[in-house]
């Protein structure tokens, strides 16, 4: 499991392989420890006991006359002050395993605990001292810190702090070549399930995700040319069909007393409308989606040049307008997306006024078209961006509507919403990014 709970590649692909490179270093370390340095400090604590308590058999029985040379070829030879000086001095409080093994050699050899004690000389170093018993008296042997040399707990934390850097450093270079290429296919797949079409990715690192990036290359070039193959077809054949509508709409207003049935005549009148609004609506999304540049648009008027053209039905609408808001943008996008949820509010708002704000936050110009119907359960906020959703079987479909909102928006980077308002209602929120 990863120590960082988290969904990134890269982030998964460090762990995995700092937590084993780091794993694999304390099993290293320990291993070494257990079997050379435990060992090595053993029989070296082992041999200075063994000079201490030899030298303190043989100092009882050298003359006098022979002792203080006899102590000067220990600190010669060994390192080790013989002293006359019995006061009372502190137990030693280093935690250096050296002293466990010394205090372990010495009750092995004397049967005996044997207490190490401590002291500072003038120059600040540290000495320790060993009360040796002998025929009933104690010789003190004596030695600086400076002759134990080494400091394992010191080098093999050095050791495991400079192990994990180095491990960190080459664990984080590895994952970013690994994880880059697979963050490049990420961020192209989540711009085209938004209907963008991102720039051809470059095809490097390993053989494997070459071929992928290849693959997925190739398919986003089909992808896209398909589309508008689809989009241009689907606009030609609701050109055709114009022709043969008039046609036949021109024919029935031509029959004499309504064809024999005025109810039937306005209920073919109807549809005849209703398939002319939808084919004028693939038309006029083919002609948005295909709109390159964009042009500086002031959002305040568009949203005014809106309000005045659209059937509002006698519900009142709330617009103050703000100051001017301009940014350079699709502005037949625009209108369409806004025309298309106003005209919603309007249909849906069971004669409530509505209320439009328009306003910049955190970087983003924020539209928001506000009714006061029966709101759209939660359930159904994404799926009524599909074409002809209805939110109830017994409903009938209501075209392309807020499709066609949801693809003018994917393809200019925007996004809306249809969120719950406060107190009842929907609020339709368009974001666009500064």
């Amino acid at each position: 499991m990863p120590l960082i709970k988290s969904q990134k590649y890269f982030w998964k692909i460090f762990t995995t392989i700092g937590v084993v490179a780091i794993g694999f270093q304390i099993i290293i370390l320990s291993t070494f420890s257990y079997f050379m340095l435990i060992p090595l400090g053993k029989q070296a604590a082992d041999d200075l006991t063994s000079v201490m308590t030899h030298a303190a058999e043989t100092r009882l029985t050298i003359p006098t006359s022979q002792q203080t040379e006899f102590t000067k070829r220990m600190l010669d030879k060994h390192g080790l002050i013989i002293s006359n000086n019995q006061s009372t001095l502190a137990p030693s409080t280093s935690l250096l395993p050296y002293f466990y093994f010394l205090k372990s050699s010495l009750k092995k050899q004397l049967g005996e605990d044997i207490l190490i004690k401590q002291s500072n000389s003038e120059k600040g170093e540290d000495w320790y001292w060993v009360d040796i018993p002998e025929s009933g008296h104690f010789i003190r042997f004596g030695f600086p810190r400076s002759r134990i040399g080494v400091n394992p707990p010191i080098a093999l934390i050095v050791l495991l702090i400079s192990g994990i850097i180095i491990t960190f450093i080459a664990t984080a270079f590895l994952s970013q070549r690994l994880s880059i290429p697979i963050e490049r296919l990420y961020n192209a797949a989540r711009a085209v399930s938004k209907g963008h079409w991102p720039d051809k990715i470059e095809e490097d690192g390993p053989e494997e995700l070459i071929v992928l990036t290849k693959e997925f290359n190739r398919m986003n070039v089909q992808v896209k040319t398909l589309l508008s193959n689809r989009t241009t077809l689907l606009a030609g054949i609701s050109h055709d069909l114009r022709t043969p509508l008039t046609q036949i709409q021109l024919a029935l207003s031509m029959l004499p007393n309504d064809g024999g049935d005025k109810i039937l005549m306005e209920s073919i009148q109807e549809d005849i409308v209703t398939i002319n609004q939808l084919i004028g609506e693939t038309l006029s999304i083919s002609m948005e989606l295909e709109e390159d540049e964009g042009v500086l648009t002031d959002v305040s008027l568009e949203i005014n040049s809106i309000i005045k053209n659209i059937q509002t039905n006698g519900i009142e609408i709330r617009w103050s307008q703000s100051e001017s808001i301009r940014h350079i943008l699709h502005p037949l996008a625009l209108r369409r997306i806004l025309t298309n949820l106003l005209t919603n509010a309007v249909r849906y708002g069971e004669g409530q006024p509505i209320t439009i704000n328009c306003s910049i936050k955190n970087n983003e110009i924020i539209v928001e078209i506000m009714d006061r119907g029966k709101g759209i359960e939660k359930k159904h906020r994404e799926a009524i961006f599909q074409p002809f959703y209805r939110l109830e079987k017994s409903q009938s479909s209501k075209g392309l509507g807020l499709a066609i909102v949801k693809q003018l928006a994917d393809t200019n980077r925007w996004d809306v919403q249809l969120l719950p308002h406060e107190g009842g209602g929907t609020n339709a929120r368009l974001s666009i990014p500064l």
